[in-house]
């Protein structure tokens, strides 16, 4: 357990921005990552980098969390719940369950990052989120060192959000997460996006978990870039959820607009389409640019700075706000 200096986190984040810690170290254990911030309170604490954006170099030590490891931890005749670490990758987990025919990941196949990034972000795709399978998730206190386990009602889930982005943001470190499930008569959802029309392509009439996760994968490869091609966080921005009221006004002037109920009283539009018909979608302004597949996946050609990528972003979000009157957040932690 070696502390590097002047260490570049280039190939530590998924937009391959060149930006320079001061102090680097990768732990392993618990025990390890209790010992740095005996020593170190104030720490900048990285995953897989896949959420965030560098736009500038981190002045102080930061803490690879590298925890490998996953087993069985419980299991009955319908359930199995799953314990993985925090560095373990997030999509080879998601093929580990499902190569032991464990449900209930499939629709979040392919998404970059480590488990342990996963119930910060609530991260979700095709219909599905974190809530709705992880069972706790255990944590490290930055300041007491103490060991927590967090339930699922205590992780305090909404769209995107979490305790852990809130209330107690950077207080805590998760070193592992585990989830509830399925070993059989697994709840398919292939409703969602283009998922039964991949299976239609593929034809396959009664799908299996492996089939909903390779019709998945199918629909990512062909719409999301990959990062070790194709610098990107995935989607940059965040669906905007927005009073129903303000949508039947917006609907009147912009008839095609979709949206996704939501509440009684909210609904949720697509910021991808936002973009589209705000006209970004392929533009590139040097190295910095909106994918030509997918509006929401901002992305750096070769050299662009995590500032000049920044910039782009705000300027989708003017004109977003400027022409249709909806705010749209970064879904992306800005760093």
């Amino acid at each position: 357990m070696t502390i590097q200096t002047h260490f570049s986190l280039k190939e530590y984040n998924t937009f391959g921005i060149e930006a320079a810690a001061k102090k680097f170290i990768s732990v392993t254990s618990e025990k390890e990552l209790k010992e740095v911030l005996r020593n170190n309170k104030d720490v900048f604490v990285l995953g897989g980098g896949s959420n965030m954006l560098l736009t500038q170099d981190i002045n102080k030590l930061v803490v690879h969390v590298n925890l490998k490891g996953i087993e069985i931890t419980d299991e009955n005749e319908d359930f199995v719940w799953v314990r993985a670490n925090a560095g373990e990758n997030w999509h080879e987990f998601v093929l580990w369950c499902i190569e032991h025919n464990f449900g209930g990941l499939e629709n979040l196949s392919l998404i970059p990052g480590n488990v342990g990034t996963t119930p910060i972000q609530n991260i979700g795709a095709y219909g599905k989120e974190i809530k709705d399978i992880l069972f706790n998730c255990e944590a490290i206190a930055v300041e007491t060192l103490e060991n927590r386990t967090f339930s699922n009602e205590e992780c305090r889930f909404g769209y995107r959000e979490s305790i852990f982005k809130n209330e107690l943001k950077n207080q805590y470190i998760i070193t592992s997460v585990t989830f509830k499930l399925t070993k059989n008569n697994h709840v398919l959802n292939t409703s969602y996006g283009a998922i039964e029309a991949e299976l239609k392509k593929m034809n396959i009439a009664y799908p299996t978990i492996k089939d909903v996760s390779d019709a998945v994968i199918a629909i990512r490869s062909s719409k999301l870039p990959n990062p070790k091609e194709l610098g990107n966080s995935g989607s940059f921005f965040k669906n905007p959820i927005i009073a129903k009221k303000q949508y039947e006004k917006a609907v009147v002037q912009f008839p095609d607009m979709p949206h996704y109920k939501v509440s009684e009283t909210e609904v949720k539009v697509p910021a991808g389409w936002l973009i589209e018909q705000a006209g970004f979608k392929g533009k590139r302004f040097g190295d910095a640019g909106i994918h030509k597949n997918q509006a929401l996946v901002l992305v750096n050609y070769g050299n662009a700075t995590g500032k000049e990528i920044l910039e782009v972003s705000q300027n989708i979000q003017k004109t977003i706000l400027e022409r249709f009157g909806i705010a749209i957040e970064a879904e992306v932690n800005i760093i």
